[in-house]
């Protein structure tokens, strides 16, 4: 599987087709069920149900938003979910999580069909709304481990911690092809190239749903955003400019043949393995908004692609399409739409599709295909099945957090490393060294570490996330020398054998993270600087969703490491900066030198950056 990027790298960006190729020659062949196998038993049920149960299972809230509990039965709610920070009211703790959901599911099967609710989460790197879950690495760095067994296995573990709660459905992966590292979304994405994003985003597919969507200890994934979230143009979005926003949500203006070159790689094969939904993105393409785009949503997904599981709209996108809410109702539906998350206005839309549908505005075949598409799923998951409970199984509580899934995540972490440099053999670090010097605000902070969809919406600096171990606690813990001092700003470093700078960004999520300049802070230059002022080597680690311009950084660091976003496991980078495991991770993204290069991908006509798509150093040679 990896021979695709290899390849890649030799002869540039490939076709769509030549990339499934590649991926039909080189995946093992695998029988997944099909979803229509299910058709007799969702006709049938289909049958049964009026306009207002149909319209009710098209019909997504969040659950904080719900004005009153009782509104999942007289809307038929087919789904609920909680957006990045719609949290349980008792808190963000795993039994508080359970506590919800069951008490949701409870009101939902007492409907008439009693038919269970689907509960979406983003769970995007791990079931990272929950105090003491496993955080692993952004998709960013799991993109430079090359490891689609490790990226399935990540996918498997998240969704054991996300079923320890009851919830079913995940909001991941996230397929996008970022093109643009100003896109605050950048560290969503496996890589700049599509054949990456196509091997990694099916292996996390396989890893959540598993072989089969009826295993208790799967969930259904969600690939997402389709299509061109990853290559909007700056300046693109006006709408959105006093939020500061420049490439969320904007426009993806290229012709089809390029959409399909480069953006569309992931859907195919996440098809293939099997995905049950698909989030159609808020960007437009040719300034067209893609949720109301029947030429992408029907004829080329649903009809070319052959996709058998229902479409979810993502978060009040249906606000964005134009005219009144009657309009926008009409134009998504008919353009293929299934699910639609409303998160507050559910009312509305149920009201506006049910006078849609009686008017024959919107054609009863097409509530009928959406409701099929729905209930297809509900039953491939064994939600409908007689006798199986669709509470929560409070058994699997006992693995949540568990040291096993840790390691896993530790693993991972140690594999996205990024060795980007490394002068007179700075690394790997002595573990009897008198006194190593850590600075940076990056190094003890849990919160930056794991960056943004992480207890809230935006992530959050600090100690977030229990259960977690920062950079500086992992280094403390390997030294046997005892000698591991720290001050934020590099002062005080004088007299140590050598100095380590932990640097970067701060949690962002979407269009808040969107930045017209990647520069490195001068917070961060300063604590390079004052440790470089001691003489001593400075190894410099950059924890960021992005590759950042170095500036002095460079000159100054005698070794530098991207971290990317590694989650909760600080031990893992201190594995490999200590050298028990050597260097093996390779860019996923090009790395500028400067910000007048940007955007810049592997195939353009002119291509210099300051490290190459595919760069790392393996080991710890120069």
């Amino acid at each position: 599987m990896r021979i695709w990027s290899a390849a890649l790298e030799a002869v540039g960006l490939l076709a769509v087709a030549g990339l499934l190729a590649s991926l039909a020659a080189a995946a093992p062949p695998v029988a997944r069920p099909k979803l229509s196998a299910h058709d007799a038993e969702a006709k049938a049920l289909l049958a049964k149900m009026t306009l207002e149960e149909k319209v009710g299972q098209m019909t997504q809230a969040e659950q904080d938003k719900l004005s009153d509990v009782k509104d999942i039965q007289t809307y038929f709610l087919g789904s609920l979910l909680s957006g990045g920070s719609s949290d349980p009211k008792a808190g963000n703790s795993l039994q508080a999580w359970t506590d919800m959901y069951d008490a949701y599911q409870k009101v939902a099967v007492q409907t008439r069909l009693k038919i269970p609710i689907l509960y979406g989460v983003d769970a995007v790197h791990g079931h990272n709304n929950v105090l003491g879950a496993v955080v692993f690495p952004h998709n960013v760095g799991l993109g430079a481990t090359r490891d689609a067994k490790l990226v399935e296995e990540i996918g498997r573990i998240t969704a054991e911690e996300v079923r320890a709660t009851g919830i079913q459905w995940a909001f991941a992966p996230c397929v996008a092809v970022a093109r643009d590292e100003r896109w605050g979304r950048s560290y969503e994405s496996f890589s700049e190239d599509p054949a990456l994003v196509a091997e990694l985003g099916a292996a996390a597919v396989r890893g959540l749903q598993g072989a089969d969507l009826k295993d208790p200890l799967r969930v259904l994934a969600c690939a997402k955003h389709y299509v061109g979230d990853g290559g909007t143009s700056w300046n693109s979005s006006p709408h959105l400019a006093a939020q500061g926003a420049r490439l969320d949500q904007g426009d993806t203006r290229l012709s089809e043949a390029e959409l399909r070159r480069i953006h569309l790689a992931g859907y195919p094969a996440a098809i293939a393995a099997g995905v049950g939904s698909i989030m159609p993105s808020y960007n437009r393409w040719n300034g067209e908004r893609v949720s109301g785009s029947k030429r992408l949503l029907t004829d080329i997904l649903k009809t070319e692609l052959g996709f058998e599981g229902f479409l979810i709209s993502d978060y009040n996108a249906l606000d964005q399409l134009p005219g009144d809410r009657r309009a926008q109702v009409k134009q998504s539906i008919n353009a293929g739409m299934d699910m639609v998350m409303v998160p507050e206005k559910y009312k509305e839309f149920y009201a506006a599709l049910k006078d849609l549908a009686e008017k024959g505005e919107v054609p009863m075949s097409r509530i009928d295909d959406a409701v099929l598409r729905i209930l297809r799923v509900k039953f491939a998951m064994g939600l409908m099945d007689a006798g199986r409970s669709p509470l929560a199984d409070r058994s699997l509580q006992a693995r949540f957090g568990s040291p096993a899934h840790r390691e896993v995540a530790r693993r991972a972490v140690r594999e996205s490393l990024v060795l980007l440099k490394n002068d007179k053999k700075t690394l790997p670090l002595s573990k009897t060294a008198k006194r190593i010097v850590v600075a940076g605000k990056n190094a003890d902070d849990i919160g930056n570490q794991c960056g943004g969809w992480t207890i809230d919406w935006q992530g959050k600096s600090g100690p977030v996330m229990p259960g977690g171990t920062t950079i500086l606690a992992a280094l403390k813990a390997v030294a046997k020398g005892g000698g591991v001092t720290f001050s934020k700003d590099g002062s005080g470093a004088a007299g140590a054998d050598i100095g380590v700078v932990v640097v970067g960004e701060t949690p962002y999520a979407e269009f808040k993270g969107d930045r017209e300049d990647l520069s490195l802070d001068k917070e961060d230059l300063a604590a390079i600087a004052n440790v470089k002022k001691a003489g001593i080597p400075v190894v410099v680690v950059v924890v960021s969703g992005r590759p950042l311009i170095l500036g002095d950084a460079l000159t100054q660091a005698d070794a530098l490491v991207a971290a990317w976003l590694p989650g909760t496991e600080g031990q893992g980078v201190a594995d490999v900066l200590f050298g028990d495991y050597k260097p093996t991770g390779k860019l996923s993204f090009t790395w500028p030198r400067s910000m007048a290069q940007i955007p810049i991908n592997v195939g353009d006509a002119t291509y210099d950056p300051e490290f190459p798509y595919g760069f790392g150093l393996q080991g710890f040679q120069r």
